[in-house]
């Protein structure tokens, strides 16, 4: 057996299946990995909306400088993981005042402004702290590039401010007396593996930057590039080349730093899969194997109530099976489909997958489940026990399942 199966065979047998297993070792060299290539561009922030484990979190805030949160529960979570909150970033287009006033209140670094009301509402809020907040204003560009999953930009979306509706709202916001506009944001698609499109979608960002920056005066602060940078899930993808991305847009970005306007900003690249997701492994063990008209059906114990995205729930609009294998290995030779427990004929997690011969008691990993894994997913349907968390840090494995409100 492999080291990695060992680790994952241990902590299926000391902690039980479902479960998750983080390896930090992975996302050390993934981080180091993102440093070498665009370090000497970017700073880091962590969307933690990816994987808001407490443990993870906390061995994260000793090495990403940045973190982005999406809700005041995030927010409290970074830091009480170990992030200053002048490190984080507040995006989301749903605030609430309530969370507006105790972001402020806990003196969060930015707050991700994405439309007028919200900035006449943080604007409101700060007054009445007698404070002067800084933000970002969120810009969605009229397009993306071909290659990117998730699009919130180029299309109808509640992410940020149009870019044609900029210079009607733009003024509005910078004439705001208790906000400090610090910088732009751009997120505006996801998931992408084409070194080219990455690249376009960056120069994209520059352009809006520079248009805008230009057009109202502002020396930024900060420019935040939402990443894109994506992962592979199924087989036949073939895996980001950093250094391809790297070689191309980095002569554009030394070019764009070599402008008075933008020489002492900081640019932040903003990413949450491509850093943890490869980390990460869904394991499940089979409970038993069914044959049913033809078809070989192996039933396991953690399904889609457990991880959505490999069901093919999450965005995914054609199923595709993610990468996955039997621990302690073997010869892929036999299709089966694989579903987890549930009363719903939606709850499956590979369709005639080629696995090595699987037997009651199995394990079976799912690669690529450290982001969007079980708080992307619907854990309360049908109250079967939330899934254990694990992380496996210079190979001590360690607990940090959360305590969600089911029975374990």
């Amino acid at each position: 057996m492999n080291r990695l199966d060992s680790c994952l065979a241990e902590a299926a047998e000391r902690f039980g299946t479902p479960s998750y297993v983080y390896l930090t070792d992975a996302i050390e060299t993934r981080i180091a990995e993102i440093e070498s290539t665009l370090g000497r561009w970017f700073s880091l922030s962590y969307a933690m909306k990816c994987n808001p484990n407490p443990g993870l979190l906390e061995w994260l805030a000793k090495r990403v400088e940045y973190v982005d949160v999406s809700s005041i529960g995030e927010f409290r979570l970074a830091r009480q993981a170990g992030w200053g909150p002048a490190q984080a970033s507040f995006t989301g287009p749903g605030k609430r005042d309530a969370e507006i006033a105790e972001a402020i209140d806990g003196d969060v670094g930015e707050l991700v402004v994405e439309s007028v009301h919200e900035a006449i509402a943080a604007n409101r809020v700060a007054g009445e702290a007698g404070k002067i907040q800084n933000i970002l204003i969120r810009i969605a560009p009229s397009s993306v590039p071909k290659g990117f999953g998730d699009h919130m930009a180029g299309r109808p979306s509640p992410f940020g401010i149009d870019i044609e509706d900029a210079a009607e709202q733009l003024p509005q916001i910078l004439a705001l007396p208790n906000l400090s506009v610090v910088g732009l944001h751009i997120y505006s698609g996801t998931q992408c593996l084409k070194p080219d499109a990455i690249c376009e979608n960056y120069r994209i960002f520059m352009s809006v930057f520079r248009e805008l920056c230009e057009a109202y005066d502002i020396t930024p602060q900060k420019l935040v590039f939402g990443s894109g940078l994506g992962i592979p899930y199924h087989a036949g993808d073939t895996p980001l080349d950093l250094t391809d991305v790297a070689s191309v847009i980095g002569p554009e970005l030394d070019d764009f730093r070599s402008e008075d306007r933008f020489a002492k900003t900081q640019l932040i690249l903003e990413l949450g899969r491509y850093l943890v997701g490869e980390a990460g492994y869904f394991l499940t063990s089979v409970v038993t194997i069914k044959d049913s008209r033809g078809t070989k059906i192996g039933i396991c114990d953690g399904g889609m109530n457990n991880h959505l995205p490999a069901s093919g729930h999450f965005g995914m609009v054609i199923h595709r099976n993610y990468q996955m294998h039997r621990v302690g290995g073997g010869e892929a030779d036999e299709k089966i489909n694989l579903v987890g427990p549930l009363c719903t004929s939606i709850d499956r997690l590979a369709s005639g997958v080629m696995l090595p011969h699987l037997s009651e008691g199995d394990i079976v990993a799912v690669h690529a489940s450290g982001a969007y894994g079980i708080t992307a997913s619907p854990i309360y349907f049908i109250s079967h026990p939330a899934p254990k968390e694990v992380l496996v840090e210079g190979g001590q494995l360690t607990d940090v399942s959360r305590k969600f409100e089911l029975a374990r």
